[in-house]
């Protein structure tokens, strides 16, 4: 993968096959302690089953991979560790929501999550509830994960066609630009409304980026340089 480079695509291909991960099994004692550890920084991270892929296929205006399931604690050694294994990815979805005015709304992740202070588009790596008959259902994880961070809903946006893949080292983010009918002021007052009310967000602060040129028909060098920058560790 080139680092980092801007797809612009029509179609999703994803699919989900089990794969062993020789990177988990021949470091299994030490992936462990290094989540012990990181355990002990943050109590709130759990070692849950997400979704990696590999065999990346930029062609004929698509996206397609391959994925399987690993465990976070292979997966947080694997990134803390500078990415060992280049034959992975962390693939995961972005909505890219912009209000009426132009604003781009961003959320910046609380402390008690594994990748606290940083600044992104809603997004997540994708799991195994994600899956739909032996696919990768990135539209829907994108739905998901915007419902489950700022509690917006498909009812509150619009999607554009494409989708914006944003590679990063050892990240692809596949980002939708997604229109909301509110200006940016009305919007982050929405979503910090619906974090006051839950016990434990995921995000801490809502951000508003404007002055950048529009998400289409390609991506602008300032909003490449600053996803990259915030992802291109997580």
């Amino acid at each position: 993968m080139t680092s980092p480079a801007i797809h612009r695509v029509a179609t999703l291909d994803l699919a989900v096959r089990p794969v062993v991960w020789p990177f988990a099994e021949e470091r299994r004692v030490e992936i462990a302690a290094h989540f012990a550890e990181k355990q002990r920084e943050r109590p709130k991270i759990w070692n849950g089953r997400i979704l990696l892929g590999r065999d990346p296929v930029f062609s004929d205006g698509g996206f397609a991979a391959t994925y399987s399931e690993v465990d976070f604690a292979s997966f947080l050694a694997w990134r803390d560790w500078g990415f060992p294994d280049p034959t992975v990815f962390n693939g995961f979805g972005m909505g890219a929501l912009r209000a009426s005015d132009g604003a781009f709304i961003m959320g910046e992740m609380a402390p008690h999550t594994a990748n606290a202070g940083r600044i992104y588009f809603p997004s997540g790596t994708p799991d195994p509830g994600d899956v739909r008959d032996g696919r990768l259902d990135i539209p829907g994880s994108v739905v998901r994960e915007l419902k489950e961070e700022t509690g917006l809903t498909a009812d509150d946006y619009r999607a554009e066609a494409d989708w914006h893949c944003v590679v990063s080292g050892r990240a692809i983010a596949m980002i939708k630009v997604l229109n909301l009918d509110m200006p940016g002021d009305v919007a982050r007052a929405r979503i910090e409304a619906n974090l006051a009310r839950e016990a434990e967000p995921e995000l801490s602060a809502i951000h508003l980026v404007r002055g950048m040129d529009d998400l289409t028909p390609t991506m602008p060098r300032f909003v490449t340089a600053f996803v990259a920058q915030q992802f291109a560790s997580r």
